[in-house]
């Protein structure tokens, strides 16, 4: 099967071009051969992107059908309890109608830590929860990591929060076990991220090696935005999460907003002046912030920090893609997978273009709209 789009404004994930054809075969992009398609698409006026990825959400049930259709090709699971795993690992291997799945499968939090206190909200008993593995000393980081290798783990999460931001007190992994647990994962293989969300956290996890920050953190501190750029760490956005948890509508472009989501702000424009990858990510629950449409929301709001609107798709495009060794998407080139997202208008200029969907293609398969 032939597709191509002509006459499209480009974005390949790091750059702009206009006036581009570009040509699908099966389940790949190729280079276009100047013949016609099975399938021709006029793409005057629209905007194609690579399939975008968020890099920070919690998949049960249907939500990765949500997300793709709002575009979001791949989504970047950081804790899937082990009853739903190889359910929703299937699921994005045998269909086409779902975004992608990559997962951290069982984090790696102390015994009653965070997330433990939100496995008991209201709700949550419909999701069917079930008890998950823990860890309590470095000595156990070996079996702990050796587990989720044989979960199928494609990186490990590690949660350091004590439970302020939350309004709450929590038992949180020591430095040496988050240490260890660093060390025996990169051992095996795998990146290592951290969920912690105050500056004390952070310097925790940048202790203990971690490749990568599953949220910006609510304190300000010059010094510590320094160190996570001189180390090289990513950082996953969130900021939509912080907006939700601070009640406040990140729907609502002018309204008030204080205390979590404004320190977590401050932190995203201190990384983005320092050049720390940012990659676009929401945290998506089954509740909020919501699955694929979020997404968009969390594009708007690194516009907002100060990120370009190219910057913002590359957050959500190729920065994801590189950082978490997906080789084959996150760039629209020849010999890449066929995850697109075609858009009215020019989100190169006005991010909020993002949601205005065309046509999405998930792994070379037209989506139905």
């Amino acid at each position: 099967m032939r597709t191509v789009i002509r006459d499209v404004r480009l974005f390949d994930g790091e750059k702009t071009s206009t006036d581009a054809t570009v040509l699908i075969v099966d389940d790949r992009v190729a280079d276009y051969d100047g013949d016609l398609g099975d399938i021709e698409i006029d793409g005057a006026g629209k905007t194609l992107l690579p399939g975008l990825i968020d890099a920070h959400t919690h998949v049960f049930g249907d939500d990765l059908a949500r997300a793709l259709r709002h575009g979001v090709t791949t989504e970047l699971d950081m804790f899937c309890l082990p009853g739903h795993l190889p359910a929703q690992r299937a699921l994005a291997a045998d269909r086409d109608d779902v975004a992608d799945f990559r997962s951290a499968g069982t984090l790696a939090t102390a015994p009653g830590g965070h997330p433990s206190q939100l496995l008991t909200a209201p709700g949550i008993d419909a999701l069917d929860v079930a008890p998950f593995d823990i860890i309590e000393r470095p000595d156990q980081a070996e079996d702990f990591v050796r587990a989720r290798v044989a979960e199928g783990a494609d990186y490990l999460k590690i949660v350091i929060d004590d439970g302020a931001v939350h309004g709450t007190r929590l038992p949180a992994l020591g430095a040496d076990t988050a240490t260890a647990l660093v060390t025996a994962a990169h051992a095996a293989g795998l990146r290592v991220l951290a969920h912690a969300v105050t500056a004390a956290e952070v310097r925790i996890a940048l202790d203990a090696g971690v490749d990568g920050l599953a949220h910006v953190w609510t304190d300000e501190d010059g010094a510590l935005v320094e160190r996570v750029a001189a180390q090289g760490v990513f950082v996953v956005s969130t900021l939509v999460y912080f907006a939700a948890i601070s009640d406040r509508s990140a729907h609502t472009p002018d309204c008030a907003r204080t205390g979590t989501f404004d320190g977590a702000v401050r932190v995203a424009q201190a990384l983005h002046r320092a050049g720390v990858p940012l990659l676009a990510g929401t945290d998506a629950t089954p509740f909020v912030p919501a699955h694929g449409v979020d997404l968009h929301t969390e594009l708007r709001l690194l516009t907002e920090v100060g990120l370009t609107p190219e910057q913002a798709l590359a957050a959500a495009t190729s920065l994801p893609a590189r950082h978490f060794g997906l080789a084959d998407r996150g760039r629209i080139a020849p010999g890449l997978r066929a995850d697109l997202v075609l858009v009215d208008g020019d989100p190169t200029t006005d991010i909020t273009a993002t949601a205005a969907l065309a046509e999405v293609w998930r792994r070379g398969v037209r989506q139905a709209r």
